[in-house]
């Protein structure tokens, strides 16, 4: 008899949702006109391949400008790609990197950031609010630092904002920095929803990034409106040749970057990225006052950026997915929900699905 061949699990297809009822991540929604229409625009003519382009310059100039210096940027299409090779730029194999416990790094990358630092063990550093604790901090980076036997430190990791849609303030990254760098560490940012968490604290890129510590942002933008582009971007110009071999390497170092180029460029332009992020943390914050209101509703936390955790009764949450609402719902512990909202949601959507929560709380 032929030995069985194990069949991995398979992630159940949902049917195309409306934007209306769509909850369960911004990835779900689609792109902004303005983003669609320059990929458009870049698909004529001819321009030189691999980054050669003139969008790929104008994508960086831009980002220099809102970065107020210079800086080396590397197109990818994934948040994972950004993660995984700016770790692997950061750390030997024999490092380690430490992180909260729920970092996305961590969590939902099926061991990707091992996979590209070829061996680089993630560490895990707790603290409140899925933020690092800079005392719990201050021990990891010291810990077996020399012994040969171990894993090293080499490298923080802080995303921003956090998988619970807490923020750090510019303080507490600058703070977090100063103990990594104290102990000869370098410091990564995972910028998924970075534009999200700047919003927040109004405060400017180059506050929340270089100025505070930061060595390599993976600068996210799928979720806030573009269609299949992120990018590391480095502050360090001694990274630069690592990471440009490193991207060829992994199969990043697209043939026609000017598409992902294109994206960036766009997102970029005439502030439609921090237009995209305020919409979306505003969702969110409309979403959490009405739920306080709610009976039987509670929300774990006011949202910071554009997450929002909170408990709602069994009933409620059979009764919306019924409705057709698509959310993250028993994930973590029975009874939690997660909602996260997009760019493209709007006051009505957000005012929808609080009804829908009302009428199952009857």
């Amino acid at each position: 008899m032929s030995a069985t061949i194990p069949v991995p699990p398979v992630t159940p297809v949902i049917p195309v949702t409306p934007s209306s009822r769509a909850f369960m991540s911004d990835n779900m929604a689609g792109a902004s006109p303005q983003i669609a229409q320059a990929v458009a625009d870049a698909a004529t003519g001819q321009v030189p391949p691999y980054g050669n382009d003139p969008f790929t310059d104008s994508a960086r100039r831009r980002l220099g400008e809102i970065f107020e210096r210079d800086v080396d940027i590397f197109p990818v299409s994934t948040g994972s790609a950004a993660n995984g090779l700016s770790l692997a730029a950061l750390t030997p194999p024999w490092g380690s990197v430490l992180s909260h416990p729920d970092s996305h790094i961590n969590t939902d990358e099926c061991g990707a950031p091992e996979f590209f630092t070829n061996g680089a063990k993630l560490v895990g550093v707790p603290g409140p609010d899925s933020k690092i604790d800079p005392e719990a901090l201050r021990v990891a980076v010291r810990r077996r630092a020399g012994d040969v036997h171990s894993v090293q430190p080499s490298v923080v990791s802080i995303s921003q904002a956090t998988e619970s849609g807490s923020v750090y303030s510019v303080e507490e990254i600058r703070r977090l920095s100063a103990i990594a760098k104290d102990a000869g560490l370098r410091v990564h940012m995972d910028g998924a929803r970075f534009a999200n968490a700047l919003d927040h604290l109004g405060a400017t890129p180059a506050e929340m990034t270089w100025q505070a510590g930061i060595d390599v942002l993976s600068f996210g933008a799928t979720k806030n409106g573009a269609m299949t582009a992120d990018a590391i971007v480095s502050f360090d110009p001694a990274l630069a040749t690592e990471l440009a071999f490193r991207a060829k390497r992994a199969g990043q170092l697209a043939s026609k970057m000017r598409f992902h180029a294109a994206q960036i460029d766009a997102y970029l332009t005439d502030g439609l990225w921090l237009r995209n992020a305020r919409r979306a943390n505003e969702m969110a914050t409309r979403l959490g006052d009405g739920l306080k209101s709610i009976p039987g509703a509670g929300l774990l936390a006011a949202p910071q950026a554009n997450i929002l955790f909170c408990r709602l009764p069994q009933q409620v949450t059979e009764g919306l997915l019924a409705e057709g609402y698509t959310f993250y719902h028993d994930r973590w512990e029975p009874g939690i929900v997660r909602f996260v909202t997009a760019f493209s949601h709007s006051a009505d959507d957000i005012d929808q699905l609080l009804e829908a929560v009302r009428h199952h709380t009857r």
